[in-house]
């Protein structure tokens, strides 16, 4: 396994490094300082299966430097490690195709438990965002049918296209790994958005994050 640590200050990649080498002793690690250094280790290394990244670095505005990794390396998955714990910027981490956020306070169980959700596949949402997400939902007093009975008004496909939502997939990967068109991949999104009452990508995420696949998989046995 091949992990990526992008930040600019050395101490926290060597304590980034230090807790990963505890679970992942036989990990082989690269680190980079910033965007453009990241950008050659991933385009030198292309066996790497995860990038840890911060978003506030020397240089870089807003998430300009996750939307370059993401655009630039698609089927690399990013793990944000960040020092924000603002909801709506873990939000918006998510919505530029994050696969997860860690703020850099947790313990290491809880960065090693994320790094092995989106390993595997799965998004790794701290519950605070969840929590913060629900909460205007009831504040209003219209609450949503349960989850499970949203879920279960989509389609196996849509079903397949929530699962690669869930995993920070963008339109036009959905699109060549299903052999479909990109109007048909938005179409299905169109439907899920509206099936989930929800109103866009990032809240597709929050909704579904603490459903597992096994759950979506026993609704839609197709």
């Amino acid at each position: 396994m091949q992990l990526l640590i992008v930040d600019d200050h050395p101490l926290f990649r060597d304590a980034l490094a230090s807790a990963i080498r505890l679970a992942y002793p036989d990990a082989v690690l690269h680190e980079a300082h910033g965007i453009a250094s990241a950008c050659t280790v991933l385009a030198a290394n292309r066996g790497i299966d995860l990038t840890l990244l911060d978003l506030s670095m020397q240089g870089v505005a807003g998430f300009d430097g996750l939307v370059t990794i993401r655009t630039r390396f698609p089927r690399v998955p990013i793990l944000v490690v960040s020092g924000h714990e603002d909801p709506r910027i873990m939000r918006e981490a998510l919505q530029h195709g994050a696969a997860g956020y860690v703020p850099k306070a947790v313990d290491k169980a809880t960065l090693t438990r994320a790094i092995s959700d989106v390993l595997s596949g799965a998004l790794a949402i701290p519950p605070e965002l969840a929590q913060a997400a629900s909460a205007p939902a009831s504040a209003t007093g219209r609450g949503k049918a349960p989850l499970a009975e949203r879920v279960a008004r989509l389609t196996p496909q849509q079903v397949r296209v929530l699962m690669m939502i869930r995993q920070g997939k963008l339109n036009k990967q959905i699109a060549h790994e299903l052999q479909v068109g990109d109007s048909t991949v938005k179409a299905h999104v169109s439907e899920i958005l509206r099936k989930l009452e929800v109103i866009s990508r990032t809240q597709i995420v929050i909704e579904t994050a603490l459903l597992d696949f096994e759950q979506i998989h026993n609704t839609h046995p197709g």
